[in-house]
């Protein structure tokens, strides 16, 4: 007798893992709300996804288009609607999505922006001034959509605008920088000291030059 051997399961992991998951003495309420859960950054990529596209596209989202991007993550996105409901509170989630694609739209941002210092530093910003209107009035915005509950912090986008000015040679005091965190139906706004910025530019640059040296010592 030999076992089987789902080689089509080779690679992944179960949804109730026995190295990950210990359903000992766990209520009913419990296990779907873990089920859930587990879908959680799955929908905030096509959140994500979705504000990319309609960003991209000019493409306002209204109190009527709820119920587009609900399809969207159903039918597109293979999100099954019993999850969604309880994973996540999907107005909270569409009201905090609006006002981000829109503010975006407004300010006539660009959606998805890697930025690059070098091999060993580069990220992607959720969405970032357009260069021409950078150049033409000063001012870098930084907005950052949140689609979990952790409360995000603003290091995050400063580090956002010290790879921007690494990657196209600005000194941060020649900008005006607003950052933006779009979380929970509410926007974070916080204009960063120019030091500030320069000091994580110094520390990127001490970063790459240490692990490249160490990288060099044998060769």
């Amino acid at each position: 007798m030999n076992y089987e051997t789902y080689s089509n399961l080779v690679g992944k992991h179960a949804m109730f893992s026995p190295s990950s998951t210990n359903l000992l003495d766990k209520d009913n309420q419990y296990i779907v709300g873990f089920w859930a859960r587990k879908f959680i950054p799955e929908i905030g990529t096509a959140l994500h996804d979705i504000a990319r596209a309609h960003i991209k596209n000019s493409i306002k989202l209204t109190k009527y288009t709820k119920s587009e991007v609900l399809l969207a993550l159903i039918d597109t996105y293979k999100i099954p609607l019993p999850v969604i409901k309880r994973a996540i509170d999907f107005d909270d989630k569409y009201k905090n999505l609006m006002i981000y694609v829109n503010d975006a739209i407004k300010y006539r941002m660009i959606p998805e922006q890697i930025l690059y210092f070098s091999k060993l530093i580069f990220g992607t910003a959720d969405a970032i001034s357009a260069l021409d209107d950078i150049e033409r009035t000063g001012v870098l915005r930084i907005h950052d959509l949140k689609t979990g509950s952790t409360q995000a912090k603003m290091i995050q986008l400063e580090n956002y605008a010290a790879l921007f000015c690494l990657n196209y040679k600005y000194k941060p005091k020649d900008l005006e920088t607003e950052l933006r965190i779009y979380q929970s139906g509410e926007v974070l706004c916080h204009n960063p000291d120019p030091k500030e910025i320069s000091e994580i530019m110094d520390q990127y640059r001490t970063a790459d030059r240490l692990v490249n040296d160490i990288l060099m010592e044998d060769l």
